[in-house]
């Protein structure tokens, strides 16, 4: 097993623009990226300091699964992510391990990565994402 890199933290808000000027001013986290990802229904803000990165998380639409996490658990820390080399493999080697995923196939993820979730029924309570990024673009 190769060792993974922890990517990011994601957190989810209701208020993505007022949540990024918090974040900036309260620890000095500098803006990466933004964007929408239309397919899981969020937008999201990457912020990051030399050692870490924050993902700001809001839902743009109804559908979005994040709506009913939010209203359940209001917000805060929603996810931690690590990077993986081969996420197939990954997911892959976890089903096997029994773990409960929650995508059995990867998805679209912001950068341009693939990602997929694996329940906190099998991850010490915490959801837990790997994400692989395109080959050429390094992260």
């Amino acid at each position: 097993m190769e060792q993974f890199n922890l990517d990011h933290i994601g957190i989810a808000v209701k208020n993505l623009d007022s949540s990024l000027v918090w974040y900036q001013r309260s620890f000095g986290f500098q803006l990466e990226s933004r964007e929408r990802i239309e397919t899981s229904g969020v937008e999201v803000v990457f912020l990051k300091l030399p050692n870490t990165k924050l993902e700001l998380i809001t839902p743009i639409s109804a559908a979005s699964k994040l709506n009913s996490f939010l209203e359940k658990r209001g917000e805060g820390l929603h996810h931690i992510c690590y990077e993986v080399a081969d996420i197939r493999a990954e997911l892959a080697r976890m089903t096997a391990l029994g773990f409960e995923l929650i995508d059995k196939t990867p998805r679209p993820g912001a950068h341009g990565s693939q990602i997929a979730f694996i329940s906190p029924k099998s991850t010490e309570g915490v959801l837990t994402e790997l994400c692989e990024y395109p080959k050429h673009q390094g992260n």
